[in-house]
Formats: structure tokens, sequence, C-alpha cells
């Protein structure tokens, strides 16, 4: 724990970081964006510095993404269909971008597992539809 590694937050539930980061990367519906915003996205699966740096590192690797300076260009071909892979679900939710208190949540079902809640305006601007 001296490198605080194993420090858990909020965001920390979720299965396997680097894969759910690294999915989101492909998914996502800009031509580019600042490393900035690429990192304000990655924040909704983690808020660890060193796993968000391991994500953007791997992301480049498999070629999910180009970095040039300050800005990420992904190269995935995919993106999220609203219809086959968001999920709504209602109930008592914190949204994972802005901490908003909802009472619908929407979730991501990527393959690498699941991402959510997000309110109804957050899950657009995670996924690059605002």
């Amino acid at each position: 724990m001296a490198d605080g590694d194993d420090h858990l937050d909020a965001h920390d539930d979720v299965d396997d970081p680097v894969e759910v980061g690294v999915e989101l990367l492909s998914k996502l519906e800009f031509e580019s964006l600042s490393v900035a915003a690429a990192i304000d996205r990655l924040e909704t699966v983690t808020t660890h510095p060193r796993t968000t740096r391991e994500i953007l590192e791997e992301a480049e690797r498999r070629g999910v993404i180009e970095r040039d300076g300050g800005d990420v260009q992904p190269r995935g071909s995919g993106y999220v269909s609203f219809q086959s892979d968001v999920v709504t679900k209602d109930g008592e939710f914190s949204c994972r971008r802005c901490g908003a208190t909802i009472s619908t949540g929407y979730f991501i079902n990527f393959e690498s597992g699941e991402l959510g809640a997000f309110g109804s305006s957050c899950i657009r601007k995670v996924t690059g539809r605002e």
C-alpha cells in the first residue's frame, strides 16, 4: 500500500479497469480530442493516475488511439449503440461522471464489463455523442 495502488474509491469497482478503459477509448465518437478530455472520460473508469496512464499506453500499443502531443485520435471502428450496448436501470444511483443522484441509470455493456451508472446527458458526453 505504500505507493497508493491499493486505495479504492467509488470509481474503482470495475473488474478490469485497463480493459474497460481501452474499450471505452475504442468506442469514442470523436475524430480528435485533447488528452485532458480523454482523461475526463477515463475518470469514469478509474481515478488512479497510474491506471489512467496504463489505459492510455495500452490503447496506443493496441492501435486503439494515436497520440500527437496533447491530442488523442481514436482509431476504433466501433461505437456505443444505445439500442444494444446501453442498458437502463431504475433505482437510486450516483452518476459516475458528475456525481449527481439519479433515479434512472444508463450502463454501457462492454465485452470486458459494465460501466455506469450515468445520467442521460453524461452517457452522451462519455461516449462522444455531445
